[in-house]
Formats: structure tokens, sequence, C-alpha cells
């Protein structure tokens, strides 16, 4: 089968995040099963999503594994003019959402995978398939738990991330957080007299960027990385009910992208010290919560 058949099967799947995924993890491992290989199925606790891991060639030995991700970003809101969930072959191009991230790869992988299993192997070829990838990785992590536990591990894991063909050697570590701020709730017309939540969500706002800048001017590049320095990012803030009440609660979501050198850890100390002056006001408090790391890999942008 080719390569671009099981793309355009795969694209047919709507493997937003926030849908299920085994529609297209059962079509992948009847593709692999009907070719010989060994399909392990490791579900999520509601059984909605599922992660694949599959082995052709020689069980006793390690292997080079193939790893990719089966969840796509939304399109919602989006001005596409070519159906999203339909391929479409254009000017030698290839359309559809995940063409590039990352069912392009998935789709080569299991092309490789049906001829590999033609072949007499020495080495044996593994395929890991996984979910909510786009929402923090969450699904490859029972999969890491499987094979740490295995008798027999990959040699070496080549992941189909879009890097434009080039090899990426190394990866930043992630640190996810949510920073909540509380207030005082009062009427606008005397909002002297309350605190504003949102007020003291953009003047941590604020302590972060002031951190990036300075961390930008200060630290050890990398300049493996594109970004050569460890950057901070809000993805999301809310707070507020009604324009005429100053709200009392807001909260945002931020996020750490560490190169290996740096301690993320040594961030947000430096963030919980720029906290400091909500102990000024009276029932004003910043609550940093849900934190949640990813340590970078291996030592830098190097084998």
């Amino acid at each position: 089968m080719q390569t671009v058949e099981i793309l355009r099967t795969l694209v047919g799947f709507p493997t937003i995040s926030a849908q299920p995924n085994t529609d297209l993890i059962t079509y992948c491992a009847d593709l692999l099963r009907d070719a010989g290989a060994e399909v392990v199925i490791i579900r999520d606790p509601d059984q909605a999503k599922a992660n694949l891991y599959a082995t052709i060639g020689p069980k006793d030995r390690a292997g080079v594994l193939l790893s990719g991700h089966t969840d796509v970003v939304p399109v919602d809101g989006q001005n596409w003019t070519k159906p999203p969930f339909t391929l479409t072959e254009e000017d030698g191009k290839l359309f559809g959402r995940g063409t590039t991230d990352m069912k392009g790869f998935v789709a080569s992988a299991l092309s490789a995978a049906l001829r590999a299993s033609k072949l007499e192997l020495e080495t044996p070829l593994h395929l890991a398939l996984s979910y909510d990838e786009e929402v923090g990785c969450l699904g490859v992590r029972s999969l890491i738990d499987m094979l740490a536990a295995a008798p027999f591990r990959p040699r070496f894991c080549i992941v189909g991330e879009p890097t434009q063909m080039m090899v990426g050697t190394g990866h930043k570590g992630k640190t996810a957080c949510r920073l909540r701020c509380t207030g005082r709730e009062g009427h606008s017309a005397l909002a002297p007299m309350a605190l504003n939540a949102i007020h003291l969500a953009c003047d941590m706002i604020s302590a972060l960027r002031d951190i990036q800048s300075d961390i930008s001017r200060t630290t050890l590049p990398d300049d493996a990385y594109d970004i050569a320095y460890s950057t901070l990012h809000v993805g999301r803030i809310n707070g507020g009910g009604a324009l005429n009440i100053v709200p009392n609660s807001a909260e945002f979501l931020f996020e750490i992208r560490n190169l290996p050198a740096d301690d993320p850890q040594f961030i947000l100390d430096r963030l919980h010290r720029a906290c400091a002056p909500a102990s000024g006001f009276p029932g004003g408090q910043y609550r940093n919560r849900d934190h949640r790391q990813l340590p970078s890999t291996g030592n830098g942008a190097r084998c």
C-alpha cells in the first residue's frame, strides 16, 4: 500500500485532541497485524484513546523505533480553503490537517513497516503511536512505562516531527504552569476600594516578560537551537464576569521551554519572588498551581 493512500485514510480520522483516536489506532493495528506484526494496544482509563506499539522482525533483541503521535490541533475558527479532514492533492502538494504534523510521518512509518514485513530482518523495527501529544505529551507516558519494563528496549528512536528533513538531536524541556490570582471583589464605581485580580495577573505577566528579557540578554546561548535561550510564554488568560464588577479571581497558563543547561526551577523561584508585592494588599495573593514538568532530553542539542 502506498504512503499517500495510508495518509489519505489517516487524515480522514478527525483526531483532534478533544476526540477519541481509537478508530485510527484500530486501522493501524489491522494493517500491521495483517502484515504479521506483533501489536500491543494501551488504552487510556476512559477507553476513548489508545497508544499502539508494534514489532516487526525478531523479538529477542533491541531494534529501531519509529515514533509519532496521532492527534492533531483543532480547526475551529480557522479559514481553511480546503477540507481539513479530506486529503487534497494540488500542484504536487498534499493538504489536510496533520499532513505535516505528523500523520505524514505516521503514514511513512506504516508504509515502511509493511515493506519491512516482507524481508528477513536481523534488527527489529518498532512503531510507537501515541495520543494527546499536542496537549502535553500525555499518552506517550504509558508507552514509556511499558518500555521501561520490557526485556528488550529499542536501540534508538526516530521521532517524525516536521524538521524540514533536518535531524534534530536535542529538545528543550517544558514546564507548564497555571497561576491563579485572588483579589477582592467590589463595584466598579468604588474600584480603588477593591483589589482587581486581573491587574494582579497583568503584574505577574509583566514580571514574566521581565524575566524573559533578562534571560535572553544574560544567559549563555546554545546556537544549536532555533531559539538559542530558554523562553517563557503566556498562552491563555481568564478572569472577570462583568464590566462593572472588580474581579476577585483571574488566572493564566504559561510555560517554560528551557535549554538542558538551564534549571526551570530557578526561573520559577524568580517568579515566586515577584509575587511578594501581593502581600502588601489585604486579601491579595498569587498561587502557582498545577505545575507539570517534562524534563529536557539529553545534555544538549547534540547526540
